[in-house]
Protein backbone atom coordinates (compact mmCIF):
# COMPACT_ATOMS: atom_id res chain seq x y z
CA UNK A 1 0.00 0.00 0.00
CA UNK A 2 1.22 3.28 -1.05
CA UNK A 3 0.05 6.31 1.17
CA UNK A 4 -0.36 9.31 -1.35
CA UNK A 5 1.92 12.23 -0.08
CA UNK A 6 1.20 15.74 0.03
CA UNK A 7 4.30 16.72 -0.83
CA UNK A 8 4.31 15.20 -4.54
CA UNK A 9 3.19 18.78 -6.01
CA UNK A 10 6.01 20.09 -4.25
CA UNK A 11 8.13 17.96 -6.26
CA UNK A 12 6.74 18.46 -9.68
CA UNK A 13 7.12 21.94 -9.03
CA UNK A 14 10.86 22.12 -8.11
CA UNK A 15 11.42 19.85 -11.23
CA UNK A 16 9.90 21.93 -13.15
CA UNK A 17 12.34 24.49 -12.45
CA UNK A 18 15.52 22.75 -11.41
CA UNK A 19 17.84 20.56 -13.40
CA UNK A 20 18.40 18.78 -10.18
CA UNK A 21 16.19 18.08 -6.81
CA UNK A 22 17.45 16.92 -3.85
CA UNK A 23 14.86 15.33 -1.32
CA UNK A 24 16.09 15.01 1.96
CA UNK A 25 14.66 13.53 5.39
CA UNK A 26 14.47 11.00 7.76
CA UNK A 27 15.14 7.09 7.22
CA UNK A 28 11.66 5.71 6.49
CA UNK A 29 9.53 8.88 5.93
CA UNK A 30 9.22 7.61 2.42
CA UNK A 31 11.41 9.25 -0.08
CA UNK A 32 11.89 6.24 -2.31
CA UNK A 33 8.48 5.59 -2.35
CA UNK A 34 7.63 9.05 -3.24
CA UNK A 35 10.08 9.88 -5.59
CA UNK A 36 9.84 6.45 -7.31
CA UNK A 37 6.32 6.72 -7.51
CA UNK A 38 6.28 10.50 -9.16
CA UNK A 39 8.81 9.35 -11.20
CA UNK A 40 8.32 5.83 -12.29
CA UNK A 41 10.19 6.13 -15.97
CA UNK A 42 13.59 7.01 -14.20
CA UNK A 43 16.63 4.97 -13.58
CA UNK A 44 16.76 4.02 -10.04
CA UNK A 45 20.07 3.34 -8.22
CA UNK A 46 20.84 3.31 -4.35
CA UNK A 47 24.83 4.17 -3.23
CA UNK A 48 23.51 1.95 -0.36
CA UNK A 49 25.03 -0.31 -2.98
CA UNK A 50 28.67 -1.11 -2.26
CA UNK A 51 29.39 -1.14 -6.03
CA UNK A 52 27.40 1.47 -7.22
CA UNK A 53 29.09 3.39 -4.15
CA UNK A 54 32.44 2.70 -5.25
CA UNK A 55 31.91 3.08 -9.09
CA UNK A 56 29.98 6.67 -8.52
CA UNK A 57 33.13 7.89 -5.74
CA UNK A 58 36.16 6.62 -8.06
CA UNK A 59 34.42 7.16 -11.38
CA UNK A 60 31.49 9.41 -10.88
CA UNK A 61 31.74 10.86 -14.81
CA UNK A 62 31.58 7.35 -16.54
CA UNK A 63 28.85 6.54 -13.55
CA UNK A 64 26.87 9.37 -14.96
CA UNK A 65 27.08 8.45 -18.69
CA UNK A 66 25.08 5.65 -17.72
CA UNK A 67 21.77 7.95 -17.73
CA UNK A 68 21.69 10.36 -20.23
CA UNK A 69 17.96 11.29 -19.46
CA UNK A 70 18.58 11.41 -15.79
CA UNK A 71 18.04 9.09 -12.88
CA UNK A 72 16.69 8.91 -9.13
CA UNK A 73 19.95 8.14 -7.04
CA UNK A 74 19.15 7.07 -3.62
CA UNK A 75 21.12 7.80 -0.11
CA UNK A 76 23.46 10.33 -2.32
CA UNK A 77 25.06 11.58 0.27
CA UNK A 78 27.78 8.66 0.31
CA UNK A 79 29.35 9.88 -2.41
CA UNK A 80 30.10 13.65 -2.52
CA UNK A 81 32.39 13.24 -5.57
CA UNK A 82 29.49 13.29 -7.86
CA UNK A 83 27.91 15.96 -7.26
CA UNK A 84 30.90 18.22 -8.69
CA UNK A 85 30.16 16.04 -11.46
CA UNK A 86 26.74 16.49 -11.74
CA UNK A 87 26.97 20.03 -11.95
CA UNK A 88 29.23 19.89 -15.28
CA UNK A 89 26.71 17.15 -16.59
CA UNK A 90 23.42 19.46 -15.69
CA UNK A 91 24.90 22.83 -17.31
CA UNK A 92 25.90 21.38 -20.47
CA UNK A 93 22.48 19.62 -20.63
CA UNK A 94 20.21 22.40 -19.88
CA UNK A 95 17.30 20.70 -19.20
CA UNK A 96 14.78 20.88 -16.02
CA UNK A 97 14.13 18.12 -14.08
CA UNK A 98 16.74 15.63 -14.69
CA UNK A 99 18.07 14.11 -11.57
CA UNK A 100 16.57 13.44 -8.22
CA UNK A 101 18.81 13.13 -5.53
CA UNK A 102 17.85 11.56 -2.20
CA UNK A 103 19.13 11.34 1.46
CA UNK A 104 18.67 10.75 4.85
CA UNK A 105 21.40 13.18 6.36
CA UNK A 106 20.51 16.69 6.83
CA UNK A 107 23.75 18.62 7.00
CA UNK A 108 26.24 16.29 5.19
CA UNK A 109 24.09 16.34 2.25
CA UNK A 110 22.94 19.93 2.01
CA UNK A 111 26.44 20.95 2.66
CA UNK A 112 27.20 19.15 -0.19
CA UNK A 113 24.50 20.27 -2.49
CA UNK A 114 25.49 23.66 -1.76
CA UNK A 115 29.03 23.90 -2.96
CA UNK A 116 28.82 21.99 -6.19
CA UNK A 117 24.91 22.62 -7.20
CA UNK A 118 23.70 26.35 -5.90
CA UNK A 119 21.14 27.82 -8.11
CA UNK A 120 20.75 24.78 -10.10
CA UNK A 121 19.10 22.67 -7.29
CA UNK A 122 15.74 22.41 -5.49
CA UNK A 123 15.57 20.99 -2.37
CA UNK A 124 12.48 19.33 -0.54
CA UNK A 125 12.45 18.18 2.68
CA UNK A 126 10.24 14.90 3.58
CA UNK A 127 8.73 14.02 7.00
CA UNK A 128 7.01 11.85 8.54
CA UNK A 129 3.38 11.04 7.79
CA UNK A 130 0.95 14.31 8.63
CA UNK A 131 -2.11 14.03 10.29
CA UNK A 132 -3.91 15.18 6.79
CA UNK A 133 -2.02 12.50 4.93
CA UNK A 134 -3.66 9.65 7.36
CA UNK A 135 -6.97 11.44 7.64
CA UNK A 136 -7.56 11.39 3.65
CA UNK A 137 -6.56 7.57 3.42
CA UNK A 138 -8.86 6.73 6.77
CA UNK A 139 -6.13 5.73 8.29
CA UNK A 140 -5.66 8.01 11.22
CA UNK A 141 -6.62 7.23 14.64
CA UNK A 142 -9.59 8.71 16.49
CA UNK A 143 -7.94 8.57 19.90
CA UNK A 144 -4.73 11.39 20.57
CA UNK A 145 -2.99 8.43 22.75
CA UNK A 146 -2.82 5.89 20.12
CA UNK A 147 -1.08 8.42 17.62
CA UNK A 148 1.13 10.00 20.21
CA UNK A 149 2.27 5.69 20.87
CA UNK A 150 2.12 4.86 17.23
CA UNK A 151 3.85 8.11 15.29
CA UNK A 152 4.37 8.83 11.97
CA UNK A 153 6.50 6.33 9.86
CA UNK A 154 4.53 5.52 7.11
CA UNK A 155 5.69 1.74 8.11
CA UNK A 156 3.54 1.55 11.06
CA UNK A 157 0.15 2.19 8.84
CA UNK A 158 1.09 -0.35 6.32
CA UNK A 159 2.73 -3.56 7.76
CA UNK A 160 1.29 -5.59 10.57
CA UNK A 161 3.73 -4.39 13.35
CA UNK A 162 3.41 -2.90 16.61
CA UNK A 163 4.64 -0.01 17.33
CA UNK A 164 6.96 -0.40 20.02
CA UNK A 165 8.51 -3.34 18.37
CA UNK A 166 9.20 -1.63 15.41
CA UNK A 167 10.60 2.06 16.88
CA UNK A 168 12.68 -0.31 19.05
CA UNK A 169 13.92 -1.59 15.61
CA UNK A 170 14.22 1.80 14.14
CA UNK A 171 16.48 3.26 16.91
CA UNK A 172 19.06 0.30 16.67
CA UNK A 173 18.97 -0.04 12.81
CA UNK A 174 19.49 3.44 11.60
CA UNK A 175 20.06 5.86 14.57
CA UNK A 176 22.29 3.88 16.68
CA UNK A 177 24.56 3.34 12.90
CA UNK A 178 23.84 6.31 11.15
CA UNK A 179 25.19 8.11 14.21
CA UNK A 180 28.75 6.06 14.50
CA UNK A 181 29.09 6.26 10.71
CA UNK A 182 28.83 10.07 11.04
CA UNK A 183 31.23 10.03 14.38
CA UNK A 184 33.25 7.76 16.08
CA UNK A 185 31.17 6.92 19.12
CA UNK A 186 33.17 4.54 21.51
CA UNK A 187 31.09 3.99 24.44
CA UNK A 188 27.81 3.01 22.66
CA UNK A 189 26.06 2.82 26.36
CA UNK A 190 26.98 6.05 26.94
CA UNK A 191 25.36 7.02 23.73
CA UNK A 192 22.16 5.24 24.11
CA UNK A 193 21.36 6.70 27.55
CA UNK A 194 22.22 10.42 26.07
CA UNK A 195 19.27 9.50 23.38
CA UNK A 196 16.98 8.47 26.25
CA UNK A 197 17.69 11.16 28.34
CA UNK A 198 17.33 13.73 25.07
CA UNK A 199 14.11 12.06 24.69
CA UNK A 200 13.05 13.46 27.86
CA UNK A 201 13.68 16.99 26.48
CA UNK A 202 10.96 16.81 23.85
CA UNK A 203 9.05 20.12 24.38
CA UNK A 204 11.40 21.89 26.79
CA UNK A 205 13.80 24.67 26.56
CA UNK A 206 17.25 23.12 25.80
CA UNK A 207 19.54 22.96 28.45
CA UNK A 208 23.01 21.15 27.48
CA UNK A 209 24.53 21.84 30.91
CA UNK A 210 22.19 19.27 32.57
CA UNK A 211 21.41 17.09 29.35
CA UNK A 212 25.19 16.38 30.25
CA UNK A 213 25.64 16.36 33.66
CA UNK A 214 22.31 13.73 33.68
CA UNK A 215 24.28 11.90 30.96
CA UNK A 216 27.45 11.49 32.55
CA UNK A 217 29.24 13.05 29.24
CA UNK A 218 30.93 16.21 28.73
CA UNK A 219 29.49 19.46 27.68
CA UNK A 220 31.33 19.34 24.21
CA UNK A 221 30.40 15.86 24.01
CA UNK A 222 26.49 16.48 24.52
CA UNK A 223 26.53 19.41 21.93
CA UNK A 224 28.44 16.97 18.98
CA UNK A 225 26.13 14.44 19.68
CA UNK A 226 22.99 17.00 19.57
CA UNK A 227 24.63 17.87 16.56
CA UNK A 228 24.61 14.24 15.16
CA UNK A 229 20.95 13.75 15.66
CA UNK A 230 19.75 17.07 14.41
CA UNK A 231 22.13 15.80 11.02
CA UNK A 232 20.16 12.29 11.44
CA UNK A 233 17.42 13.87 11.53
CA UNK A 234 16.17 12.65 15.02
CA UNK A 235 15.84 15.88 16.22
CA UNK A 236 14.92 19.67 15.74
CA UNK A 237 14.94 23.03 17.35
CA UNK A 238 12.01 25.95 17.35
CA UNK A 239 14.29 28.77 17.82
CA UNK A 240 12.79 31.82 20.16
CA UNK A 241 11.08 34.63 17.94
CA UNK A 242 13.01 37.83 17.73
CA UNK A 243 10.62 40.05 18.51
CA UNK A 244 10.84 41.20 21.80
CA UNK A 245 8.47 44.16 21.97
CA UNK A 246 10.39 45.61 25.03
CA UNK A 247 10.70 42.51 27.03
CA UNK A 248 13.94 40.84 28.20
CA UNK A 249 13.57 36.54 26.15
CA UNK A 250 14.81 33.95 27.06
CA UNK A 251 17.69 32.57 23.99
CA UNK A 252 17.84 29.08 24.31
CA UNK A 253 16.09 26.93 21.55
CA UNK A 254 13.21 24.52 22.46
CA UNK A 255 14.13 20.47 21.24
CA UNK A 256 11.52 18.52 19.71
CA UNK A 257 11.85 14.78 18.51
CA UNK A 258 11.18 14.65 14.75
CA UNK A 259 8.91 11.95 15.86
CA UNK A 260 6.82 11.63 18.76
CA UNK A 261 6.33 7.63 18.39
CA UNK A 262 10.06 7.61 18.34
CA UNK A 263 10.17 9.92 21.74
CA UNK A 264 7.58 7.60 23.07
CA UNK A 265 9.62 4.34 22.74
CA UNK A 266 12.81 6.02 23.72
CA UNK A 267 11.04 6.85 27.17
CA UNK A 268 10.07 3.11 27.47
CA UNK A 269 6.25 3.66 26.54
CA UNK A 270 4.75 0.52 25.21
CA UNK A 271 1.04 0.78 25.36
CA UNK A 272 -2.07 3.46 24.94
CA UNK A 273 -2.87 3.38 28.77
CA UNK A 274 0.95 4.18 29.69
CA UNK A 275 0.76 7.22 27.31
CA UNK A 276 -2.49 8.09 29.11
CA UNK A 277 -0.77 8.04 32.57
CA UNK A 278 2.80 9.26 31.39
CA UNK A 279 4.03 12.67 33.12
CA UNK A 280 5.54 13.42 29.91
CA UNK A 281 2.16 13.12 28.05
CA UNK A 282 1.66 16.99 27.78
CA UNK A 283 5.27 17.32 25.96
CA UNK A 284 4.40 14.26 23.33
CA UNK A 285 1.04 16.03 22.62
CA UNK A 286 2.98 19.30 22.25
CA UNK A 287 5.69 17.27 20.05
CA UNK A 288 3.20 16.09 18.15
CA UNK A 289 1.46 19.63 17.35
CA UNK A 290 4.80 21.63 16.42
CA UNK A 291 5.66 18.78 14.09
CA UNK A 292 2.28 18.71 12.33
CA UNK A 293 2.81 22.86 11.36
CA UNK A 294 6.52 21.98 10.46
CA UNK A 295 5.03 19.26 8.21
CA UNK A 296 2.83 21.22 6.82
CA UNK A 297 5.25 24.07 5.57
CA UNK A 298 8.13 21.47 4.38
CA UNK A 299 5.30 19.35 2.45
CA UNK A 300 4.55 22.72 0.50
CA UNK A 301 8.31 23.32 -0.21
CA UNK A 302 8.61 25.82 1.92
CA UNK A 303 11.82 26.70 3.96
CA UNK A 304 10.15 29.35 6.79
CA UNK A 305 11.19 28.48 10.06
CA UNK A 306 8.40 27.65 13.65
CA UNK A 307 9.35 29.98 16.44
CA UNK A 308 8.54 30.42 20.23
CA UNK A 309 8.18 33.47 22.49
CA UNK A 310 9.22 33.39 26.36
CA UNK A 311 9.82 36.38 28.46
CA UNK A 312 12.07 36.35 31.26
CA UNK A 313 9.13 36.29 33.82
CA UNK A 314 8.18 32.95 32.51
CA UNK A 315 5.01 34.40 29.94
CA UNK A 316 5.45 31.89 27.11
CA UNK A 317 3.46 31.23 23.81
CA UNK A 318 3.94 27.39 22.18
CA UNK A 319 4.30 28.54 18.47
CA UNK A 320 4.59 31.85 16.34
CA UNK A 321 4.20 32.02 13.26
CA UNK A 322 4.90 34.88 10.29
CA UNK A 323 1.89 35.32 8.37
CA UNK A 324 3.16 37.75 5.86
CA UNK A 325 2.94 41.12 8.28
CA UNK A 326 0.87 39.52 10.48
CA UNK A 327 1.70 37.43 13.65
CA UNK A 328 -0.25 34.06 14.57
CA UNK A 329 0.46 32.69 18.23
CA UNK A 330 -0.52 29.73 19.34
CA UNK A 331 -0.96 27.53 22.21
CA UNK A 332 -0.94 24.03 22.74
CA UNK A 333 -2.96 22.38 25.35
CA UNK A 334 -3.15 18.44 25.75
CA UNK A 335 -6.26 18.75 27.90
CA UNK A 336 -9.82 17.80 26.20
CA UNK A 337 -11.34 20.92 27.71
CA UNK A 338 -9.73 24.22 27.16
CA UNK A 339 -9.56 25.85 30.40
CA UNK A 340 -10.50 29.44 31.50
CA UNK A 341 -7.10 30.56 31.86
CA UNK A 342 -5.80 28.89 28.56
CA UNK A 343 -5.74 32.08 26.62
CA UNK A 344 -3.74 34.27 29.67
CA UNK A 345 -0.56 33.99 27.67
CA UNK A 346 -2.06 35.10 24.65
CA UNK A 347 -3.89 38.05 25.83
CA UNK A 348 -0.53 39.11 27.30
CA UNK A 349 1.46 38.65 24.12
CA UNK A 350 -1.01 40.54 22.29
CA UNK A 351 -0.50 43.42 23.91
CA UNK A 352 2.90 43.21 23.87
CA UNK A 353 2.46 43.42 20.16
CA UNK A 354 0.28 46.26 20.14
CA UNK A 355 -0.29 47.81 17.15
CA UNK A 356 0.73 44.57 14.66
CA UNK A 357 -2.07 42.47 13.63
CA UNK A 358 -2.30 39.02 15.23
CA UNK A 359 -4.05 35.81 14.93
CA UNK A 360 -4.41 33.83 18.37
CA UNK A 361 -5.15 30.13 18.36
CA UNK A 362 -5.46 27.10 20.99
CA UNK A 363 -4.97 23.45 19.52
CA UNK A 364 -6.03 21.22 21.98
CA UNK A 365 -6.86 17.79 22.93
CA UNK A 366 -10.66 17.44 22.25
CA UNK A 367 -12.90 17.22 19.31
CA UNK A 368 -15.03 20.50 18.95
CA UNK A 369 -13.95 23.47 17.06
CA UNK A 370 -15.15 26.71 18.27
CA UNK A 371 -14.09 29.88 19.07
CA UNK A 372 -13.83 31.97 22.40
CA UNK A 373 -13.32 35.59 22.76
CA UNK A 374 -11.95 35.82 19.45
CA UNK A 375 -9.40 32.91 20.25
CA UNK A 376 -9.67 29.91 17.39
CA UNK A 377 -9.84 26.45 18.89
CA UNK A 378 -8.74 24.10 17.17
CA UNK A 379 -9.03 20.32 18.03
CA UNK A 380 -6.03 18.39 17.02
CA UNK A 381 -8.23 15.77 14.35
CA UNK A 382 -8.84 19.16 12.38
CA UNK A 383 -4.54 20.02 12.07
Amino acid sequence: MIIPRLAESSLHRLLAGFPVVTVTGPRQSGKTTLVRAALSSKPYLSLESPGEREFAQSAPQDFLRRFPDGAVIDEAQRAPALLSELQTMVDADGRMGLFVLTGSHNLSLLEGVTQSLAGRNGILELLPLSLAELRAEKLLPTQIDEVLLRGFYPALYVRPVTAYDWLQSYIVTYAERDARQLRAIEDLNSFQRFLRLTATRTGQLLNIASLASDSGIAERTAREWLSILETCYLIHYVRPHFKNFGKRLIKMPKLYFQDVGLAAALLGIQTVEQVAAHPLRGALFETMVVNEFLKARRNAGRRDQLYFWRDNIGTEIDLVLEQGQALAAVEIKSGTRVASDATVSLRKWEKYAGAMQTNLGVVYGGTEAYEREGVAMLPWLDL
